[in-house]
């Protein structure tokens, strides 16, 4: 599967595969009002930039017919990390309708490699608690969850998140 970084030319395809991500893998746990109001313009406006910063990686994963997936990663923002030994998958999605062909997967492979690469001993993420299938996801690549939550708010949405976490220096066995 080819695997890339992405330019600011790749911000219109990642921004609808983050809308329309959101949409379908968080319908029943979010609101339907805010799935539905989600557009692209802010978030094209935040990939074009992040495709740009040095401290970041954003990935994308193309088919034939253009991207179908990303992934970003950088330095953990969390108050009990050390940016300078654990690295944060921050985002991973992939289109709904190229769901189940392994492209999370090897977005997921590429994100491990970048952060070992960048000298990251561990590697942390957050994800939605009620998001079952993220979560077995996660854990079949694995990731443990740490006992770690927060809650995030998007508006007036509160988002209950849990934090999955793994050392980084070889992949687990499959």
């Amino acid at each position: 599967m080819p695997i890339r970084h992405a330019t600011p030319d790749d911000a219109p395809a990642i921004a609808r595969i983050h809308v329309t991500s959101w949409q379908a893998a968080y319908r029943g746990q979010l609101p339907d009002e805010l799935l539905d109001g989600l557009t692209t313009e802010r978030r094209e406006a935040h990939w074009r930039e992040a495709a740009s910063w040095p401290s970041h990686t954003l990935l994308v994963a193309d088919d034939d017919a253009g991207v179908v997936g990303f992934v970003s990663c950088a330095a953990t923002q969390d108050l009990d990390g050390d940016p300078a030994a654990t690295g944060e998958v921050r985002a991973i999605y992939v289109d709904p309708a190229a769901y189940g062909r392994g492209y999370g997967r090897s977005l997921m492979d590429r994100a491990v490699e970048e952060l070992e690469r960048r000298g990251f001993r561990n590697a942390t993420l957050w994800v939605l608690a009620s998001n079952d299938r993220a979560r077995r996801f996660y854990e079949r690549e694995g990731w443990e969850a740490d006992g770690a939550t927060k809650v995030d708010e998007f508006g007036t949405v509160e988002m209950r998140e849990v934090r999955y976490a793994r050392r980084l220096g070889g992949r687990p066995d499959s």
